[in-house]
């Protein structure tokens, strides 16, 4: 019973069911002999279904992430932590807005590594959309202050709305208080991207992943094979990292 829910589960949510409606549809054009948009149909299906599946995310993630690690004996003058996004209009504990797991995750590295090494943290990040009430350094900061980070080794930017301008404002920063060894401090399939936006803001830039998510150990079984919204959502993640690789290469040199 157990397998069977966990089967059903897979292909009556999304994108399972996605999967199946265009794969389905695409099979019954190909019957009715309406040959290439069938043949689209499945294409389409086939690589919903390839996206979605544990094996292809890890095989993505992998790509980007492989030539990272945790530093043994990491060395700075400060940390520079890029933000993963927020929700506002949530309550929290303490206000409110939330960052988001993404984020999360990279704060709970941030402040691991100030208690080892005692470095001041820049926090970048700003309201992505127009209609966003607080920026993610806000945010950010708040969770870092409370879990024991002093506010006075806090420098908030909150203006960055991406990457590229997360490397500008916080390498003014850098350059405005003499840091000149910055680490930074990010999602390890991230760390690639911010590397090539701190290089084309002319500074370079110690890395530091706060987390992984290919999995370089798998075991694959066949349960592996069945489609998830966690594993799409790690698919486009690393898909937008490479996209934006390509755009630093081909355009930011």
């Amino acid at each position: 019973m157990f397998v069977f829910k966990k089967i059903a589960g897979a292909l009556v949510l999304p994108p399972g069911i996605f999967i199946l409606l265009i794969g389905a549809t695409g099979l019954m054009l190909l019957y009715s002999r309406r040959w290439r948009i069938g043949i689209i149909n499945l294409i389409v299906s086939l690589a919903l279904w390839a996206l979605s599946i544990v094996p292809v995310t890890n095989w993505l993630m992998q790509g980007l992430e492989s030539e990272f690690s945790f530093p043994a004996n990491p060395s700075g003058d400060v940390i520079i932590l890029l933000g993963g996004g927020a929700i506002n209009g949530v309550p929290d504990i303490n206000g409110q807005a939330a960052p988001t797991y993404t984020s999360l995750n990279r704060i709970v590295a941030a402040v691991r590594l100030y208690q080892r090494l005692q470095l001041p943290i820049i926090v970048s990040g700003g309201r992505v959309y127009a209609d966003n009430d607080v920026a993610e350094a806000t945010v950010a900061r708040r969770f870092l202050a409370e879990l024991g980070v002093p506010e006075d080794r806090i420098i908030e930017e909150d203006r960055a709305r991406d990457t590229a301008q997360n490397a500008r404002l916080a390498a003014a920063i850098c350059r405005q208080h003499g840091f000149s060894r910055p680490i930074v401090l990010t999602a390890a399939y991230h760390l690639k991207r911010a590397r090539l936006a701190f290089d084309a803001a002319g500074m370079k830039v110690t890395a530091f992943p706060a987390y992984f998510l290919g999995s370089q150990k798998a075991a694959y079984t066949p349960r592996h094979l069945l489609p998830s919204a966690h594993a799409l959502q790690s698919s486009v993640k690393a898909l937008h990292e490479y996209l934006g690789i390509w755009y630093y290469r081909l355009f930011e040199r």
